[in-house]
């Protein structure tokens, strides 16, 4: 489970505006949501997502394949 380690940042009537967490976290959080991610990568995944609900065998590769 992730805890997040925050700070929060009100306005003059006590209501959160912001929040501030550690770099660390961030960086965590971002590869989770595969923020990280650059655009061939994320094509890959669409591309994947389309292969699987088309159920296209073709795509997949055989696990003894891979190095």
């Amino acid at each position: 489970m992730l805890t997040i380690s925050k700070k929060f940042i009100v306005d003059d009537q006590g209501r959160p505006q912001e929040v501030i967490i550690p770099w660390e976290q961030y960086q965590q959080i971002s590869e989770i949501l595969g923020l990280d991610l650059d655009e061939d990568a994320i094509d890959d995944l669409h591309q994947a997502q389309r292969d699987r609900a088309m159920k296209n065998q073709d795509a997949y590769v055989d696990l003894g394949a891979i190095q």
